[in-house]
């Protein structure tokens, strides 16, 4: 489904075809860039870039937005070298749409480093060990020089296991950051979404949901799963934290990239997801394809001539094979990583694509079924 050439106002969000048998949807969301057809998966660029990928790779393998972070870029390069340079699209060469987490996934990720308060976090730099402080206001002051055209509230990703009356006081820490959020001053366009948090409780989940529609967001965002807990905590907490969300919005759930698990997160009616999954196992030698993923750089492939998949078009499969992409992997070749990334990402924008293709056809139910089948091989 192509997106419309005359652009509609940020903030825009159509549902354009909904599943008769499940909450799936198909959806396009205006922004500052342009539009997003969805569900979407959203490549990661940390660092302001999605690692070994120019924006001409992701261009070709249909790439409609990318993600970048307040934590990694307020270190480096620092907000003075990114509005000396025009924010984050001019300073990378992106010229779609780009969503930016707000730095609350490292109040989780970094706990050795941090000391939580009510105000927000002071971190201690994992780079050089210099302490800074990073709260609602200077979150949204740092996506505002980035010029994000989604920016993130700040939030608390609580760890699981998570004890209930830790999980009430993160909760209500969340939605009070959330409302400050809400204050700050934005760039031209910029859309904000809160964030449901509550771990493992659906009480809490419903709650933070509930406060979170009334203050009014461009779109919501799941978060705090895929932390450690089994697939099926993971996936109530999915269904826990969108089953409330207005229809008219976006729901993302946040750091979210297993095939599987986002196929029934649509179901459940999501619409975004992000994840590093793609480009980190393609620096580690694995492949994603229809039937699942494999080590390409396994012994069993030096001499195999065939594309890392049979029937993909993309550059690296339509031009080198299986023993030449597994040579170059082990022997530490920057170009053996850069095409496994450039094959990964293709894998998962054309799923997305055959995604909304079911869902436009409706044939949703049947594709998630033999999906199942495939990956799980039930």
């Amino acid at each position: 489904m192509t997106p419309e050439k005359q652009s509609k106002s940020p903030g825009t969000f159509e549902v354009l075809k909904e599943d008769r048998h499940t909450g799936a949807r198909l959806g396009r969301l205006w922004t500052a860039h342009g539009a997003i057809d969805t569900p979407v998966f959203m490549p990661v660029g940390t660092q302001a870039t999605v690692k070994s990928l120019e924006p001409r790779d992701l261009d070709a393998a249909g790439a409609s937005i990318i993600l970048g972070n307040t934590y990694h870029l307020m270190l480096r390069p620092g907000m003075e070298v990114m509005a000396a340079c025009g924010g984050l699209h001019s300073f990378m060469g992106w010229n779609k749409p780009i969503l930016t987490d707000s730095g609350g996934f490292q109040v989780f990720s970094l706990n050795n480093l941090r000391k939580i308060s009510e105000e927000g976090v002071t971190f201690q730099s994992h780079i050089d060990g210099a302490n800074f402080f990073l709260g609602p206001k200077e979150s949204m002051e740092v996506q505002r020089i980035l010029g994000s055209d989604i920016a993130m509230c700040f939030d608390e990703c609580m760890p699981y296991p998570c004890e209930p009356d830790y999980a009430q006081k993160s909760v209500t820490k969340t939605l009070k950051w959330a409302a400050q959020c809400l204050e700050q001053p934005r760039a031209p366009g910029q859309l904000v979404f809160g964030i449901v948090q509550g771990g493992e409780y659906t009480h809490l989940r419903e709650h933070c949901a509930k406060e979170l529609i009334a203050m009014g967001f461009d779109g919501y965002a799941v978060g705090g799963v895929s932390v450690g807990e089994p697939e099926d905590i993971m996936l109530k907490g999915v269904a826990d934290g969108s089953r409330l969300l207005p229809r008219d919005r976006p729901r993302y759930v946040m750091g979210l990239g297993d095939m599987f698990q986002m196929c029934e997160s649509v179901a459940c009616g999501v619409d975004m997801f992000d994840c590093v999954i793609p480009t980190r196992v393609a620096r580690h030698g694995t492949a994603y394809t229809r039937t699942g993923s494999y080590p390409v750089k396994g012994g069993s492939y030096k001499t195999d001539l065939r594309p890392v998949e049979e029937g993909c078009t993309c550059y690296c499969c339509q031009n080198f094979s299986r023993a030449y992409i597994r040579h170059l992997i082990n022997v530490s070749e920057i170009l053996g990583v850069r095409l496994l990334t450039i094959h990964n990402m293709h894998r998962y924008l054309e799923f997305m694509r055959e995604m909304r293709e079911a869902i436009a056809n409706d044939s949703f139910a049947e594709w998630r079924k033999e999906l199942a089948m495939t990956l799980r091989k039930e």
